[in-house]
């Protein structure tokens, strides 16, 4: 790349598709992220986000297309392109009776961080987290918010191009949730990384730069929060969407109306 050349995306998802058997989780799906990018994925219970983070992260493979990763192909070269992403799962993958420092050692030894540069990465996170204190107690000692704060932690340590979270806020409260997503701006701000983050919840999507609307595997819209309410017909993010995801109609961004896909044998319920 050129000093003249603009940066890659962040990701880019080319006709993406995964099926389980008969039933299709990802249908052709394509986007792209910007750097720099705060971007909420949208969608019910089954509409196929989990999905998508775990082609994306390599857990499956996809059936069809391709997803670049800061200009790496995740089918060509699955290694290069990891390493430019971190991830938030849903459920936490934190080992429980390991310390906070110890499970943050482990992270960054995985991405060949030297032992200097892996400390003062950690004490910044630790620091800005406010989990200093906390740095020797074992995980399950903390509380669930603080045991999100340092997953968040752990998958910035390698400084990422692209951050997936994947639900990161069930069960917290109020001010874990404010703080998690306040962190994740800041690392935005300094290094014009970009995220995806999957949600159900109607009020973190409003809170992003753009939001995807995802049912049944499908791209519904593609906006801004006020974009996607008036592409979706609804006098708020919260009624377009309820109306999108519960009607046999979708429209897009652009104002076309398109059908959902019907649901075939064996598909969860949205």
């Amino acid at each position: 790349m050129t000093p003249e050349s603009p940066a890659p995306a962040r990701l880019a998802i080319d006709s993406l598709t995964k099926r389980y058997g008969a039933r299709t989780a990802i249908d052709g799906l394509s986007l792209r992220l910007a750097p720099g990018a705060f971007v909420a994925l949208l969608g019910p219970n089954g509409a196929g986000k989990s999905t998508l983070f775990q082609v994306l992260t390599g857990l499956f493979a996809a059936d069809a297309g391709d997803v670049q990763v800061n200009g790496l192909s995740l089918r060509q070269r699955p290694a290069a392109a990891l390493r430019h992403i971190g991830v938030v799962f849903q459920q936490m993958s934190l080992d429980l009776d390991l310390s906070v420092e110890r499970n943050l050692r482990f992270h960054a030894d995985l991405h060949g961080l030297p032992r200097a540069l892996a400390a003062d990465r950690i004490a910044a996170g630790v620091n800005g987290a406010g989990l200093a204190a906390d740095l020797q107690r074992p995980v399950r000692e903390l509380s669930g918010g603080n045991r999100r704060k340092v997953e968040l932690v752990r998958a910035l340590l390698h400084q990422p191009a692209l951050l997936l979270m994947d639900e990161p806020t069930v069960g917290l409260d109020p001010k874990s949730r404010r703080d998690l997503l306040a962190t994740v701006r800041a690392d935005m701000a300094a290094r014009a990384s970009s995220v995806l983050w999957a949600t159900h919840l109607v009020e973190e999507a409003a809170q992003a730069d753009r939001v995807l609307v995802l049912h049944q595997g499908r791209l519904l819209a593609d906006g801004t929060p006020a974009e996607v309410s008036q592409a979706l017909g609804g006098d708020s993010l919260e009624n377009g969407f309820i109306r999108a995801t519960s009607a046999t109609g979708a429209v897009n961004a652009a104002g076309t109306t398109r059908s959902a896909p019907r649901t075939q044998p064996g598909d969860p319920a949205p």
